[in-house]
């Protein structure tokens, strides 16, 4: 599988872990990095800016194989998230976007992500209405909504996804599945629900598929978690594996990633 990772990125700037330390991460640039270390090819699209953030992010993503050829680097600040690791859970504070608030793609970012097998995106990427056309040209889409199914980004990026992902911190409830059912009917094709220690659930438009998890060695940092299992689950699908083998790769990734501190 080769897998374009188009949109946002951020530098995860852990405020209470040895006076503040800076990881690189973001969705999709996650998503790549993972791919790679499951077998898979991965380029990442986007921009950073021409700090010493977006040093760290070009010598990140280069470092673990990620293609960076359309990596641009514009005058400004690289994105940040701060967070505070609190027993193991990661807590989200401020967010910066620095020169993610003015990236667009290119005709030649488009022709290049029509070379690979997959394209996926998150809610930061401000690349959901390029959707439409990337799905008409014939790539399969992804789209990861996080916890916001009803944001308007996830909204614009709905009707062309092949791949639906969100995350609900909760058991398999029957509003969950009716959410996920509406999602269906909204346009997307497969609809997966990552539902934390519960495991996942898919939904093709027919049949409901429930997978639980792969135990990890010690719960350290949750931080991508949710990006190794949509990582792992492109792969499997992408590649002919059945929806349940392909759950159960999402779930192997996650667990691993759960592992250490940081995304990767």
């Amino acid at each position: 599988m080769k897998l374009a990772a188009i949109g946002s990125n951020c530098i995860d700037f852990y405020s209470n872990l040895e006076g503040g330390k800076p990881f690189p991460g973001g969705g999709p640039v996650n998503m790549a990095v993972y791919t790679l270390r499951i077998g898979g090819k991965a380029s990442y699209i986007g921009a950073v800016g021409d700090d010493d953030y977006g040093k760290i992010m070009q010598e990140a993503m280069s470092g673990k194989g990620v293609d960076i050829s359309h990596l641009y680097v514009k005058r400004g600040k690289t994105a940040v998230s701060r967070v505070e690791l609190q027993n193991g859970e990661r807590v989200f504070g401020e967010y910066r976007e620095g020169v993610l608030a003015e990236f667009q793609l290119s005709e030649e970012d488009k022709a290049f992500i029509l070379t690979h097998d997959v394209v996926v995106a998150d809610l930061w990427g401000r690349v959901e209405g390029e959707f439409a056309q990337l799905q008409k040209s014939g790539i399969r889409t992804a789209f990861d909504c996080a916890n916001h199914p009803d944001a308007e980004a996830a909204k614009r990026a709905v009707p062309y996804a092949d791949y639906l992902f969100f995350s609900a911190e909760d058991e398999d409830r029957a509003e969950i599945r009716e959410k996920m059912k509406a999602i269906r009917e909204d346009g997307a094709k497969m609809v997966i629900c990552m539902l934390g220690k519960n495991g996942s659930l898919c939904f093709d438009g027919k049949e409901f598929y429930r997978y639980g998890i792969k135990e990890c060695r010690k719960t350290v940092d949750t931080m991508g978690a949710g990006d190794s299992y949509i990582a792992g689950f492109l792969k499997g699908i992408t590649e002919g594996m059945t929806v349940e083998k392909a759950m159960e790769l999402g779930a192997a990734t996650a667990a691993d990633t759960l592992s250490y501190f940081g995304a990767w």
